[in-house]
């Protein structure tokens, strides 16, 4: 299973994550920053960028990998 770049709300900040690891990647301020920084990690290990809300759900899904041509990016 690949595995997937997360923005997760941790308190009044944003932690990036990868799916699988018990610590975050970095912790940032904003949404916006989280997003920035967990993009290029996403492009990297060409897999998805999963943004969640503030309370948790999905928000968004951006995918960087080699997905087949009918696959699409999801907004929730």
């Amino acid at each position: 299973m690949k595995k997937e770049v997360h923005v997760v709300p941790n308190g009044n900040q944003w932690d990036v994550k990868i799916s699988g690891n018990t610590y975050a990647q970095s912790t940032h301020n904003t949404q916006g920053d989280a997003i920035n920084s967990g993009k290029p990690i996403a492009q990297m290990l060409q897999t998805e960028l999963v943004i969640h809300r503030p309370n948790g759900r999905i928000r968004d899904k951006d995918s960087y990998g080699n997905d087949p041509v009918s696959s699409k990016d999801h907004k929730f």
